[in-house]
This record gives structure tokens, sequence and C-alpha cells, in this order.
């Protein structure tokens, strides 16, 4: 039986070398709040690209500076970001991985100094800031900030953009009735609560016609908030907009109790998969090579996304290939080590 995990994966007009995704992470790391890419984000996606990561995702990356989760976030609001982004892109790309971003905004859960928005008036806890509530002419500029945003991530050279609809920031927050509780077309039915996403979605269209990922929060952890049974009809529709790929997460919309485990997401993925007709990428505690080809081989989803353990080893793919026992071409800079 062949190994999944070393299989490429076409996502669109893209071939990926294996099911291995770099999850985005944040780096907090940019200088002087500008949202410009640094050394330090050179270092860091390239040396995963060095691992020999198959797609590489570039942390949630603002679509305006009010769109930040921290002042240290990167940002694709201005064409200024351009530069530093493709040459992250080049880098990446040198040694074989592809690569992604995921375009983004907080929208309550924005820690900043000034005015933070979302679709209704509420702070995500008592700790936190209370938003504004977004305009209709709010929600326009907001739609438009992803399309250009996107326009950018081409411009930068890009493989592929996901769209941030997850973990409580601003797409999940218009789709949980925890956080909407609007009475316009954006609130109420599932319908309208999908509608900012929808139309985010065909606006980025207009502009880019690479592959389209959308990362979800599959459950909200609240009884009267969202689980699965919601999110296949909203994955259904994406669907049909031609969206690729979901990248299934859960919860952080609102504070919850979440008990986690090795694959706990998994059973998401899975059934957005079957139940939604459409390719999904696994993602939460999955830190065993084992575990990620028992994913795969069962069909439960299609990429491995892998996070934290990314982060204690870079070259965590050579680490599977030795487990798995499969072979994998190395850097030749490092024949002389990599296999030994």
């Amino acid at each position: 039986m062949s190994v999944k995990l070393f299989e490429p994966y076409k996502l669109k007009n893209i071939t990926i070398k294996n099911r291995i995704v770099m999850s985005p992470m944040c780096m907090y790391s940019c200088h002087n709040e500008d949202g410009k890419v640094t050394d330090w984000h050179y270092t860091h996606y390239t040396s995963r690209a060095v691992g020999q990561v198959g797609l590489i995702i570039l942390e949630a990356t603002a679509v305006t500076p009010q769109g930040r989760i921290s002042p240290q976030d990167l940002g694709i609001w201005s064409d200024e970001h351009i530069e530093g982004l493709s040459k992250l892109v080049g880098m990446i790309k040198e040694h074989g991985s592809v690569a992604g971003i995921q375009i983004a905004h907080a929208g309550r859960k924005a820690v900043l100094d000034g005015e933070i928005i979302a679709p209704s008036a509420i702070a995500f806890n008592e700790k936190m800031k209370t938003p504004k509530e977004m305009s209709m002419e709010d929600i326009k500029e907001t739609i438009e900030a992803f399309k250009q945003g996107a326009l950018r991530a081409k411009k930068a050279g890009f493989d592929v953009i996901e769209l941030h609809g997850a973990h409580g920031y601003l797409i999940n927050e218009f789709l949980s009735p925890l956080s909407n509780h609007r009475k316009d077309d954006y609130g109420g039915s599932a319908e309208n609560r999908y509608r900012f996403l929808k139309e985010i979605i065909d606006a980025v269209k207009t502009v880019w016609d690479g592959p389209l990922m959308v990362r979800v929060s599959a459950n909200d952890y609240d009884l009267e908030g969202l689980d699965i049974d919601d999110y296949v009809p909203f994955c259904k529709w994406m669907k049909e907009q031609d969206v690729d790929l979901i990248d299934v997460s859960s919860g952080a919309v609102v504070p919850a109790r979440i008990n986690v485990y090795p694959g706990y997401q998994v059973k998401y993925a899975e059934a957005i998969k079957h139940e939604a007709n459409i390719d999904t990428g696994a993602v939460g505690l999955i830190t065993s090579p084992r575990h990620a080809e028992e994913i795969l081989q069962n069909e439960r989803a299609d990429l491995i996304f892998i996070a934290r353990e990314l982060l204690r080893d870079p070259y965590w793919p050579r680490t599977a290939a030795k487990e798995l026992g499969v072979e994998i071409k190395s850097p030749v800079q490092y024949e002389r080590g990599w296999n030994a």
C-alpha cells in the first residue's frame, strides 16, 4: 500500500508535492506596526520549505489596518506590502513548496487602539473592547478590501489563497448567531449570515482564478451556536461558488471549554468532505505521521494541516518519511546528513 502522505495532490491548477500543509500561525513579528515582512518571516517560512513541506500558508494577513489581530500582524492592505511578500514567495518556491496566504480580518477580536468593527456591537468577553456594529458602507468597504488583498496576493506571486472564516474573526462572526444579531440582510437566517462570506468569495474571484480555500470553525461549542450540521450546508454553498477546499478547524467565536485530543477536529473534516462533497484539510493536534497517514488512507480528509508540530520540528516531513519508510528528496546541500 502506497503512503498517501507523500503522494502529490492537485489543487485546481496547482500540484502540491505531498499532502503536508503548514497551517497559518501568527508570528506577531512586524516592526513599527506597518504590516511588512521582516527577516524573521523570511527565516521562519523558508525553513519549512527547506524541510519539504508541500504547501506553506502564511499567517493571517490583514486586509485593513483595523483588521489586524495585533499591531504586529502582517498586512496586505497596501501596495507597499507586495515587495516583501513577493520576495518571501520566491524563497518558498525556490525549495519546491507551494506558497499560500491566509487573508483575514479580525473583527471584534482585534486588540488595537481605536475603533474596531463587527457584525453586532457585542464584545468577545468582558476583557475585550466592544466593537462598532458595521454599517452597510463598512460591509461594502470590507468586501472590497478582501478583493484588493487577493489582487495584491496575486501580484506577489502566491499560488493559493485561504479566506479566514474561523476562530471568531470577522467572517466567522457573521456566520454565527452568537456574534451576529443583525436584523438586516446580513443577519437572521443561515442564508443571510452566509451573505458576507458569499460576497467576499464572489469579489475575490473577480481578480483571482487560482486555488481558493476557506478555513471554518465547524463547531461553536455552545448550545446556542453552530455545529457541524450547520456547516455542511455552508460548505455546499461554498462548493457551488467554486471554492476548492475547506480547511476545517473549530471553536473560538465565543469563550468555551473544548475537549482537545489528537485529531479532535478530524470528524468535522470527514463529515464536510463526504456530506458536502468537497475536499477538506484536517487540522488539530495531528503530530504523529502514522495518525496523519490513517486520516488520508481512510479518506477522512485530503490534506494534513500541521501547526505547532512544525514549530517544534521544521523538518517534520523528513521525520514522517523516516517513520513511514519513504525516501524523499533532500535539499542537495543536506544530502550528506539527510538520510543518516
